[in-house]
């Protein structure tokens, strides 16, 4: 979407993505937080500092080269030291619960959140008689689900991420052939994650109608 910003950085309701989830994250009282950062890595680092005037501490994890969503997570490694903790993917923006997400992990070594999937197209239904019926603007396609791109994750699993690769076509995988990932499923819940121009549009209008701006 720009050659000059990064995804994160882009303004949603006046504030930068990574702002407004760094402040979802202080809600659930997470003070420490880990960036992963790479492609123009500069702009994060004057635009959040240290993290102090958000509330938090900010630490970076340094990517040269990229390395994949699991590749940059076994890379952070060195800045996580609870046996639990929380993965975000930098372009979602939610009001999901962590605390129920967290919760629900149990003795499983990871939980992701899922949220229903919505068409990306509108419906439309007819009749026997081949008449039309109802058009339906982009419906929730009942029983489907989609990674939410939210995870808890225990420690231990570090060892078992690639130094490059994606987690949910490495780790997830194995974790859940061996019965050790847990599915949280939220509904109705704001979820959206920002891949066009259009995508923050609609978030913009979600924030304006719910006094979020």
């Amino acid at each position: 979407m720009t050659s000059e910003v990064p995804k994160p950085l882009l303004p949603v309701g006046g504030r930068p993505i990574l702002v407004r989830q760094i402040e979802w994250l202080r809600g659930f009282g997470i003070r420490d937080v880990v960036l992963a950062v790479g492609y123009l890595k500069h702009k994060i680092f004057e635009t959040l500092g240290d993290g102090r005037r958000l509330g938090v501490r900010i630490f970076y994890s340094v990517e040269e080269e990229p390395l994949g969503t699991g590749g940059a997570i076994k890379n952070a490694e060195p800045f996580v030291t609870d046996d639990v903790f929380v993965v975000l993917n930098g372009d979602v923006l939610t009001n999901l619960s962590l605390d129920k997400l967290v919760e629900a992990l149990g003795d499983a070594d990871g939980a992701i959140a899922l949220v229903p999937l919505r068409s990306p197209y509108g419906i439309v239904e007819y009749d026997k008689d081949g008449y039309i019926s109802h058009f339906r603007e982009k419906p929730i396609l009942e029983g489907f689900y989609i990674n939410a791109g939210v995870y808890a994750l225990r420690r231990r699993v570090l060892a078992e991420l690639p130094d490059r690769g994606n987690i949910e076509e490495t780790l997830f995988p194995r974790l859940a052939q061996q019965h050790r990932l847990k599915a949280v499923v939220y509904r109705d819940v704001f979820w959206k994650s920002v891949d066009s121009l259009k995508d923050l549009e609609e978030v913009d209008q979600f924030l304006g109608a719910n006094n979020e701006r």
